[in-house]
C-alpha cells in the first residue's frame, strides 16, 4: 500500500513540475493557446484545473506502476515511462476527456494534438519516474 502511495504523489508531483513546464515552454513558442497552471475551476466540483491535472496525474501513475511492475531495485523503465505516459495518456485525452469537455474528436487537428499531448504526457511520465526513485529511495 506504501507503494501506490508514494507512486501516487510521485505522479501528482510530475504535473506541477514536468507536465506544466513543458506546456509552458509549448505556450511561450506559440505552439498551444493553453497557459500552464490554470487555477481556473474545473466542472463539476469547482476544483482548481492544475489540482485536478495534478490528482489525475497520481491516479495514472498508480495504473503505470502496475502496467510496468516498476520495482525501486531494478533498472529504471525510463522509455517505458516516456511512452506509456505519451501514448496512453494522449490517447485517453483524445478520445475521452476533449469529447467529455466539449472540444470534440477534430480529425483535421488530431496529428497536433497528438504530437503535443505525447510530448507534456511522456515528460509527465519521465517525471513521475525521477520522484518515485526519489521517494523510494528515502
Amino acid at each position: 500500500m506504501l507503494r501506490i502511495c508514494l507512486f501516487f504523489v510521485a505522479g501528482l508531483l510530475a504535473v506541477p513540475f514536468f507536465h506544466q513546464p513543458v506546456l509552458g515552454l509549448l505556450n511561450a513558442l506559440a505552439i498551444v493557446p493553453v497557459a500552464p497552471f490554470n487555477l481556473s475551476p474545473t466542472l463539476p466540483f469547482g476544483v482548481p484545473s492544475l489540482v485536478s491535472a495534478s490528482f489525475w496525474g497520481g491516479i495514472w501513475a498508480v495504473i503505470m506502476l502496475l502496467v510496468l511492475r516498476w520495482e525501486p531495485s531494478k533498472p529504471q523503465p525510463w522509455i517505458k515511462a516516456l511512452l506509456f505516459g505519451g501514448i496512453a495518456l494522449t490517447a485517453v485525452a483524445l478520445v475521452i476527456v476533449f469529447p467529455l469537455k466539449g472540444m470534440g474528436f477534430d480529425v483535421a487537428k488530431l496529428p497536433g494534438r497528438m504530437l503535443i499531448g505525447f510530448l507534456v504526457n511522456a515528460a509527465w511520465g519521465v517525471g513521475t519516474l525521477i520522484f518515485a526513485r526519489s521517494l523510494f529511495a528515502r
